[in-house]
């Protein structure tokens, strides 16, 4: 029988430890890469979510603001009591109260104060217009825009005459365009253009400057009688700067006098090489008087308006350029606008710089109802609460109270902005004027027919400033001279220019009582110059002296009664009895002053000339020397000029 194998006692507490052993490791090993994991992800996780906290506080700490954001505004933006913030303003040396408008570098002051950094939004931005893309099948073409430019009297208006039969210049003061126009022409094929007219004269810079920016083609006009004047140098360059396509109309040709291979030659010394010379830029010699080759020149603008292949989208809400406004005694507020794209129908909601209404009524440049306008086609429309401002941007808005919001918002920026840019007087100013010593100051409101008269008759004036005569405008706008234009007059003594334009019955009657110099043009040039003309009034004369006379003393006589008389020999010049004289001795003036007498021998004369001996006493003082020479001179007064 075979022996059993003897089994060796096992000890139950090794066997335990050994297990627990095992299964520690096992979970291990198998939790190690699980665990790490969710460790690793938890740790992103959080720190993710540390980031965005961090994000959220410097975000809140970043205060997007416009500029004048009043004192409870900015405590209610900044969480912080209203009195902290009124209490840190006085221990900044300011004053203010909860209602009162922060300007830029107080606000950024008082932010950083509180551990705050501020963002400025333009207001422009805050309330942007929502413009909807448009796609490409529905854009549709539309008429060129084009815009007819150059020196003043070289035939603009004259060219647009003849392509709209009509007579402008006729109603125009003085023979020249002071307004921008805008005309919508159909050809005898059934194409349309959109003329745009601007003024030629100095003055109207900045009409210019807007009628290159909204449109597609610019014609120059150029004399082919004269040559590239400066305002024709400045239009060219304005329509480079906005990039548009150049034709260069060669006008007058019919004169005897035209050498329009003049023109071209100077034209291609500005780098504008015209196509008959292997150019690029489209040129045409007419005349707008007869007539000549106009239907040449219309087919070239029609085929460079082909190649910029215009397309607009007609079936959106409306939106374009407001190019004048106006306020006219029975009809309202007036506004010329110029549409880019969509359509403009009777009813819309339009906002227009800081101005808005319902559209009540339209018409064509000839005076024609219109109920709806298309992309680039001119209208003048009624029903705005206001003259929207030369070049300000139009939308067709979808309600009244969304119109009307951010036409409050604009108005307000633009009231505080012009209390903003008046100028009050610092101790350096006042240090200035002192040191020039007869400062003058020139305080003027401007009223005009349409903004941008108003706009260029201004900004002429502002530029006749000098250092000793500062010209103020205190007050533009469209419209009559009213009784409230003479009570700022009266109380800011000022002086009121009116620009085709009169005063009502009530303000004459005012100004004539207030004693108040309301002066009314028709001519901007002639404004300007009368402007001109009373500043140099003011500025005080220049006194310059002119020697005269030059005596060398040869000898000198005691005489009682009299006093010291010298015994001169004239060198040079003629003296007289009334002239002034000055004692210079070894180079230097000792003293001035005016004559006694003046003698020939023992007989008073009048004067004596160069060559001739004299005798003379000068008056109150007898310290006179053999040697000393008597400078005899004259002070006269010039007229200062600006």
């Amino acid at each position: 029988m075979k022996k059993r194998p003897v089994r060796a006692e096992v000890n139950e507490e090794e066997v335990q430890k050994q297990i627990k052993e095992t299964l520690a490791r096992l979970t291990t090993k198998g939790k190690s890469k699980g665990s790490r994991y969710r460790r690793e992800k938890r740790e992103a996780i959080s720190q993710k979510h540390q980031e965005v906290v961090d994000q959220q506080e410097l975000d809140k700490n970043i205060l997007k603001v416009t500029e004048f954001v009043s004192v409870n505004e900015l405590a209610s933006m900044m969480s912080i009591p209203v009195t902290d913030i009124i209490s840190t303003c006085m221990n900044l040396g300011l004053f203010v109260s909860i209602n009162q408008r922060l300007d830029a570098e107080t606000m950024a002051l008082l932010a950083d104060e509180f551990g705050f950094k501020v963002e400025f939004v333009s207001a422009e931005l805050q309330e942007a217009v929502r413009e909807e893309d448009d796609e490409e099948e529905d854009l549709k073409p539309r008429p060129p825009i084009v815009t007819v430019m150059g020196h003043v009297d070289h035939g603009k208006t004259k060219l647009l005459d003849y392509i709209r039969n009509t007579n402008v210049i006729a109603g125009e003061a003085g023979g020249i365009t002071q307004h921008i126009g805008a005309y919508g022409v159909i050809l005898e094929d059934g194409r349309q253009i959109t003329f745009l007219d601007t003024p030629g004269h100095e003055a109207f810079t900045a009409m210019r400057a807007r009628g290159a920016q909204i449109t597609d083609i610019a014609i120059i006009v150029v004399a082919a009688d004269d040559g590239v004047m400066p305002q024709t140098k400045e239009a060219i360059n304005h329509a480079s700067a906005a990039g548009v396509p150049i034709i260069f109309a060669i006008n007058k040709i019919d004169k005897p006098t035209a050498n329009p291979d003049k023109i071209k030659e100077a034209l291609a010394t500005m780098n504008y090489l015209v196509e008959d010379w292997g150019g690029k830029y489209q040129s045409q010699e007419i005349s707008a008087k007869s007539g000549l080759n106009i239907d040449i020149l219309l087919d070239k603008i029609l085929l460079e308006a082909e190649m910029l292949e215009l397309k607009a989208n007609p079936d959106k809400p409306a939106l374009g350029t407001v190019i004048e406004s106006s306020l006219d005694k029975g009809r309202g507020f007036t506004a010329t606008v110029l549409v880019k794209a969509g359509t403009l129908k009777i009813g819309d909601i339009m906002l227009a710089g800081s101005c808005f209404g319902h559209i009540k009524a339209m018409y064509n440049e000839r005076g024609y109802k219109v109920d709806e306008v298309g992309p680039a086609t001119p209208t003048l429309i009624l029903g705005l609460n206001g003259a929207p401002q030369a070049g300000d941007k139009f939308n067709v808005m979808d309600s009244d109270r969304e119109a009307k919001d951010i036409a409050t918002k604009r108005a307000q920026l633009q009231r505080e902005q012009g209390l903003r840019t008046q100028k009050h007087i610092t101790l350096d100013e006042i240090g200035r004027r002192i040191a020039i010593g007869n400062f003058q100051e020139l305080n003027i409101i401007v009223k005009g027919d349409v903004d941008g008269s108003v706009e260029a008759l201004s900004d002429s004036l502002i530029k006749l400033s000098t250092p000793e005569i500062q010209l103020n405008i205190i007050h533009k706008a469209v419209g009559q001279i009213s009784e409230s234009d003479v009570l700022l007059a009266a109380a800011s003594n000022a002086i009121i220019v009116g620009f085709q334009v009169r005063p009502s019955l009530s303000a004459r009657k005012l100004a004539e009582k207030e004693e108040i110099d309301v002066r009314l043009y028709s001519i901007i040039y002639n404004a300007i110059e009368e402007i001109r003309s009373a500043m140099e009034g003011m500025l005080m004369p220049e006194v310059r002296e002119e020697i005269v006379a030059t005596l060398e003393i040869r000898e000198i006589f005691k005489v009682t009664k009299v006093g010291t008389v010298a015994g001169c020999y004239v060198k040079e010049g003629k003296i007289t009895r009334n002239t002034r004289v000055r004692i210079i001795r070894d180079g230097i003036v000792i003293y001035t002053g005016e004559l006694g007498s003046l003698k020939r021998f023992k007989d008073d004369v009048k004067e004596v000339v160069g060559g001739y001996e004299c005798g003379l006493n000068i008056h109150n003082f007898n310290d006179i020397k053999p040697g000393d020479i008597v400078e005899g001179y004259q002070e006269f007064e010039v007229k200062k000029t600006l």
